[in-house]
């Protein structure tokens, strides 16, 4: 299998430093972050959990979908989102939860089916597996006509 990359360059030191996060394929060329970013209210960056929720909900949900496929079943749409928490630990911080969401479509699927499958996605996806050491990774999912 390839190794997929990201880059980081960083300037300056601590609060007053600024980054830019780069991926291989381009999706983010440059893109910056920083402490405000981070931990204020500065919405022109990005920063390590926003991605961090973004590739957990994006792994999930390839999981899901790819076990619907697998059983025979179509999925129409799947919404997903993960909230990661950043909580203070001593001196330094630590990600001690996060909340993924689902809302799907998913013609045919009964509700127990479909609950079963979403746990069994959020147990497997790779990104869940390497996430093990979070202690509470939560799953809301519902189905939707």
């Amino acid at each position: 299998m390839p190794e997929k990359k990201a880059s980081v360059h960083w300037e300056g030191a601590g609060k007053a430093g600024q980054g830019q996060i780069s991926t291989e394929t381009g999706a983010l060329e440059k893109y910056p972050y920083g402490f405000a970013s981070r931990f204020g209210d500065d919405r022109k960056g990005t920063n390590p959990e926003e991605i961090l929720g973004a590739a957990h909900a994006a792994c999930f949900t390839m999981a899901f979908s790819f076990a619907a496929d697998k059983a025979g079943i179509a999925t129409e749409r799947l919404d997903t989102t993960a909230s990661v928490r950043l909580a203070k630990d001593g001196d330094g911080f630590v990600i001690d939860r996060i909340a993924l969401t689902l809302k799907a479509k998913v013609p045919g699927m009964d509700e127990a089916a479909f609950q079963k499958m979403a746990q069994e996605a959020k147990a497997n996806c790779p990104l869940s597996k390497a996430l093990a050491s979070v202690p509470e990774i939560t799953l809301e999912a519902t189905l939707v006509q």
